[in-house]
C-alpha cells in the first residue's frame, strides 16, 4: 500500500514531491514532544496548488494527512498518529510581500519567524511576536498562536493575521481576510483557523498586520531573594501605571542551571530574576525606564542592572534567551507546561511548582511570561521513557493542571494540546465546548483526514 501510494502521489504532483525513503520518513515522524510515528509518505507541497490537489485525492481516498512544519513544536501536533501522509510547509516559504503604506506582509506558511521579523525591520516595520525557537520555527507552525514575551503589550500570532487562504478537507480553497486591518464581514473565520492545530484545514498563505518599528529600547534586569519577591514586584510594576513590552521572570533552578552552564556569562547572584522590557519613542523610554529603575531599588534587588539601544539589551536578554538550554545541559530530561494563571496567581503558581516538588520528589523549573501569567513550568527527570516514571509524571501533571484551572487559567497558552495534553482535554473543558468542536470538524472535514489522532477526534 505504501509504494502504491508513493506511486500514485507522484503521478499527481510529480517526482521531487514524494518521498518514501526511510530517513525521510523518520524525520518527519514527529516534533520535540517524545512521541513519533512513522507517516506511509511524505509530500513536499509548493504551491497551494499541490495541497489542493492532495487533499482532495486524499479526501476522496480517505487517506490521513498531517501537515507540519519545521517540527519545533513541544506538544505532538504534527505527529502523524495514523500514518498516511506527512504534508511538509516547508518549500513554501516565501516572503511574498512587505508593503510600508499598507503595514503589511504577505508570507508563506514556511517562512522562518526570525526571517520575516528581520525583513519587516530593514522596511522600518516591526512584527512583535517573538518565540523563543523563533529561529527555527515557522509562520505556519506559530498558528498555535504562539507569543513570546512580547505578548504582554503586543498581543499573540491571533492577533496579527489579517487574511488566510486556507485549503479545506475537500480540496476547496477558502480566502478569509485581506490587507485592512479591520474587519467584521460575517464570522471571524481566521479565530477559527489560527490555533486549530491543523485539524480544521492546511494554511497556505497569510496576510500579517505590521507596527510601525520603535526607535527605542529599554531593558532592566533585577535578581532577588526569593521569586515570590520577584512575583511581587511585576505587579508594583502595573500598580504604577506602566506597560512593559516584555517582563520575564526565572526561579532558582533555572537560575543554578544557568550558573552552572554559562561559564562565561554572569547570571545574577539570588534565587529570582525579573526582566522589564520598553520601546517606543527615545524620550518616553528611557523616562520610563529610569522610573521603574528607581521603583525597583526600593525593593533591595541583589542586583539591578539597566541598558539602552538592540545591542547592549540583548547582552542581558541572552542569558534569558538561554534558559531552555541550560535547563537542558542538566543531563534531565525537560517537559515543559504553559500553564497560564490569572496574575494575581502568579506567587501561588511558582509556590505550588515548590509543593509538587516535595510531593513527587521532581525538580521544578519555572521561568516565563510574568506580565500575563504563562509561565513555563518545566518537569525536570530522568528515564522519562519508563512507563512508570511516565505515570508518575502524569499524575504531578494532574495535580499541576487541576490546580491552574482551579484558579481560573488554563493548561496551555501557546503550545497547543498536540499530543502532549490530550488526557487533560476534557477536563480543561465542558462537554457543550467539546460537542462544538466536534461539530465544526464534522463539517469542515467529515471524512477526518486532517491530523486525526488529536483532541478533536
Amino acid at each position: 500500500m505504501p509504494m502504491e501510494l508513493a506511486s500514485k502521489l507522484r503521478q499527481l504532483l510529480g517526482n521531487d514531491a514524494v518521498a518514501d525513503d526511510a530517513e525521510t520518513l523518520g524525520a518527519h515522524s514527529g516534533d520535540k514532544w517524545f512521541a513519533a510515528e512513522t507517516p506511509e509518505v511524505v509530500v513536499f507541497a509548493k504551491s497551494t496548488s499541490d495541497v489542493s490537489k492532495l487533499l482532495k485525492f486524499a479526501s476522496q481516498n480517505k487517506i490521513p494527512v498531517t501537515a507540519r512544519g519545521a517540527g519545533y513544536g513541544y506538544v505532538g501536533g504534527c505527529v502523524p498518529v495514523r500514518k498516511g501522509i506527512a504534508l511538509s510547509l516547508m518549500r513554501m516559504n516565501r516572503i511574498k510581500e512587505i508593503h510600508f503604506p499598507d503595514a503589511i506582509a504577505l508570507v508563506e506558511p514556511g517562512v522562518i519567524t526570525a526571517d520575516l521579523k528581520a525583513a519587516a525591520r530593514a522596511s522600518k516595520l516591526f512584527y512583535p511576536p517573538d518565540p523563543a525557537s523563533m529561529k527555527d520555527c515557522t509562520i505556519g507552525g506559530n498558528a498555535t498562536n504562539a507569543g513570546g514575551p512580547r505578548c504582554l503589550k503586543y498581543g499573540v500570532t491571533r492577533n496579527y493575521v489579517i487574511g488566510l487562504e486556507v485549503v479545506l478537507a475537500n480540496g476547496e480553497v477558502l480566502r478569509t481576510g485581506g490587507r485592512v486591518h479591520k474587519n467584521k464581514t460575517g464570522f471571524d473565520l481566521i479565530g477559527l483557523f489560527v490555533g486549530s492545530e491543523g485539524i480544521l484545514g492546511v494554511v497556505t498563505e497569510i496576510t500579517l498586520r505590521l507596527l510601525p518599528l520603535p526607535p527605542a529600547r529599554a531593558t532592566l534586569s533585577a535578581a532577588f531573594a526569593t521569586t515570590g519577591q520577584a512575583a511581587e514586584v511585576v505587579q508594583e510594576i502595573f500598580a504604577a501605571g506602566f506597560l512593559p513590552s516584555s517582563l520575564e521572570i526565572a526561579d532558582h533552578f533555572t537560575l543554578e542551571a544557568a550558573r552552572r552552564d554559562l561559564r562565561k556569562m554572569i547570571v545574577p547572584a539570588g534565587n529570582a530574576h525579573l526582566l522589564v522590557d520598553l520601546d517606543g519613542q527615545e524620550e518616553s523610554v528611557h523616562s520610563e525606564a529610569a522610573a521603574i529603575r528607581e521603583l525597583l531599588a526600593t525593593k533591595k534587588p541583589n542586583t539591578l542592572e539597566m541598558a539602552t539601544g538592540e545591542a547592549d539589551c540583548e547582552k542581558l536578554w541572552a542569558l534569558r534567551r538561554e534558559f531552555s538550554n541550560s535547563l537542558r545541559a542538566t543531563g534531565l530530561t525537560k517537559l515543559n507546561q504553559d500553564v497560564v494563571v490569572p496574575r494575581s496567581h502568579l506567587v501561588d503558581l511558582m509556590e505550588f511548582a515548590e509543593t509538587l516538588q516535595a510531593k513527587y520528589g521532581f525538580s521544578i523549573a519555572c521561568f516565563g511570561h510574568a506580565g500575563d501569567g504563562n509561565i513555563h513550568v518545566n518537569i525536570m527527570t530522568k528515564d522519562y521513557i519508563d512507563p512508570e516514571m511516565r505515570e508518575k509524571v502524569d499524575r504531578t501533571l494532574d495535580d499541576l493542571f487541576a490546580q491552574v484551572l482551579a484558579w481560573g487559567g488554563v493548561i496551555t497558552g501557546e503550545h497547543g494540546i498536540g499530543l502532549a495534553k490530550k488526557r487533560w482535554w476534557p477536563d480543561a473543558t465542558s462537554e457543550v465546548v467539546r460537542e462544538l468542536h466536534r461539530k465544526l470538524k464534522q463539517s469542515l472535514d467529515p471524512h477526518n483526514i486532517l491530523n486525526p489522532g488529536k483532541f478533536v477526534d
